[in-house]
């Protein structure tokens, strides 16, 4: 079946959420490969929580990330998360991961084997074709470790280091709200831990940190955001399943 194009005005939607969130998708990218981009408003500069594949310009379709000094953290490299990083002054990425997001080939970033036009639900405008995608490269302008802090002036992210999605995967943590940006690490669905750099340690290690997090709200990098107790109950069951499998 051949798909229709889209438009290149068409291709990203914004819906803004409470705490000076707003979330940016790229709705013709099926579900399950589409990553929640996320763009929290600071009184000094804003965050933008992964990028999107990039095969539309996110700073020339979508203004929101142009009205300020925004700061663009990458959760991990693969091509979903990364792929307008390179159209922003400040890159932020765990250091396990800045030669992906320096060098970012397709096999590392997971482009192969997934990006082929059966990702899509209309195929992006120009002259794209699957067999070409590539991310660009965006040389990180500041390494990020566990423990560290993204400060907007008025709004304070601690970073939490995530391996076992991915060795540099982080999660962005506000206190004062209870909000966790968690990235590929854990959402509400289908989790991926088969990469070839997942490391079950790594991610069991991971899952037990974030179910002690007092959280409120969850913005994950795919599937609907939630809440406290759907938070526990994902990472619970997760859990389960190891210990009984």
């Amino acid at each position: 079946m051949t798909l229709d194009i889209a438009r290149a005005e068409q291709w990203y939607r914004t819906e803004r959420r409470a705490d000076d969130i707003t979330y940016i998708c790229e709705p013709f990218i099926k579900e399950f490969y589409r990553c929640n981009i996320w763009h929290v408003r600071g009184r000094e500069r804003d965050m933008l929580v992964d990028s999107g594949m990039g095969v539309v310009s996110l700073k020339t379709h979508v203004s929101l990330v142009t009205e300020k000094a925004c700061l663009a953290v990458a959760s991990h490299t693969h091509f979903d998360h990364i792929g307008c990083h390179h159209e922003f002054t400040e890159r932020l990425i765990h250091p396990a991961e800045a030669d992906i997001l320096a060098q970012p080939s397709r096999a590392a970033t997971l482009a192969d084997p997934y990006v082929t036009d059966d990702i899509f639900t209309r195929l992006p405008p120009g002259d794209y074709l699957s067999s070409r995608y590539a991310v660009p490269a965006a040389p990180a302008t500041r390494l990020v470790e566990d423990g560290d802090i993204v400060d907007l002036g008025d709004r304070h992210f601690e970073v939490i280091h995530t391996p076992g999605h991915s060795p540099g995967g982080i999660a962005l943590w506000e206190a004062t709200t209870q909000t966790l940006f968690s990235g590929d690490i854990v959402y509400d669905g289908p989790l991926i831990e088969d990469t070839y750099h997942s490391d079950a340690a790594d991610y069991l290690a991971s899952m037990k940190r974030l179910l002690e997090l007092p959280v409120r709200i969850v913005h994950g990098g795919h599937f609907a955001s939630y809440g406290a107790e759907r938070h526990r109950a994902i990472i619970r069951a997760w859990l389960d399943e190891k210990e009984n499998s």
